[in-house]
């Protein structure tokens, strides 16, 4: 049974950092991509960042390049996510999911974990 755990999450002023912790179980975590999603209030769900087995490829939505890196400890079946530069639109329950980018949909909710609300606000 895949099991994905989210914590990290919370309230935050504008400009501030937060770093999202995601530990893993129940499947090979070191061979399979690993994405981060969000869903804002009233919104569907937006694909925020993946990474590649081995962490050597990431990739990220345009919403939040150059302020959050996607990393990987796959000793410690652990995914990151460090979100600096945090804007009031960056408020969302984050979501550590197994699979790619087109993970980010209801369809595959399943695959996701209970998620972690981070909350950007002065």
């Amino acid at each position: 049974e895949v099991q994905l755990v989210e914590s990290g999450g919370g309230l935050v002023q504008p400009g501030g950092s937060l770093r999202l912790s995601c530990a893993a179980s129940g499947f090979s975590f070191s061979t399979n991509v690993m994405s981060w999603v969000r869903q804002a209030p009233g919104k569907g769900p937006e694909w925020v960042s993946t990474i590649t087995y081995g962490g050597g490829t990431t990739t990220y939505a345009d919403s939040v390049k150059g302020r959050f890196t996607i990393s990987r400890d796959n000793a410690k079946r652990t995914l990151y996510l460090q979100m600096n530069s945090l804007k009031p639109e960056d408020t969302a329950v984050y979501y550590c999911a197994k699979g790619g980018s087109g993970i980010a949909t209801m369809s595959f909710r399943a695959y996701w974990g209970q998620g972690t609300q981070v909350t950007v606000s002065s």
